[in-house]
C-alpha cells in the first residue's frame, strides 16, 4: 500500500510531484504528473499538458521537464483513502537508483 512511510519504495510514475527546492533555480516550482523515471532523473509533465489535448507526442515532449533527483527536494501528492490528498516531501538523493531496484528494497523508509 502506498503510504508516506513507504513512498521511496513505490512506483512514482503517475503521482503528482512538485519541485520544492534544488540546486537549479530554473526547476523550482515545476509541478505536474511524473511520466518517466530513470536512475538519476524524474520526467514531470507540467499541469494542463494532457495527452488528449490534440498535440503530437513531440509537441508534448517540450512540456516534460527532466529533473535530476540528486540535489532536488520533491513534494509528492498521495491520494488518501478518504479522498483527501496527503503531501509528502522527499529528498531526491533518497530516490537515486534504478526504479526496479529501488522498489525492491526493504527496510526503513528514508522519506523526510
Amino acid at each position: 500500500m502506498l503510504a508516506p512511510e513507504t513512498l521511496t519504495r513505490h512506483e512514482l510514475v503517475g503521482l503528482t510531484a512538485r519541485v520544492r527546492a534544488g540546486d537549479n533555480p530554473d526547476l523550482l516550482d515545476i509541478e505536474g504528473r511524473v511520466v518517466a523515471e530513470t536512475t538519476n532523473t524524474l520526467g514531470i509533465e507540467r499541469e494542463g499538458d494532457e495527452s488528449s489535448d490534440g498535440r503530437t507526442a513531440g509537441e508534448r515532449a517540450d512540456r516534460v521537464a527532466t529533473v535530476p533527483k540528486a540535489g532536488t527536494t520533491f513534494e509528492f501528492t498521495l491520494p488518501g483513502a478518504d479522498g483527501a490528498a496527503e503531501l509528502v516531501t522527499v529528498e531526491g538523493r533518497r530516490l537515486v537508483a534504478r526504479p526496479a531496484r529501488r522498489t525492491e528494497k526493504s527496510g526503513d523508509s528514508k522519506w523526510r
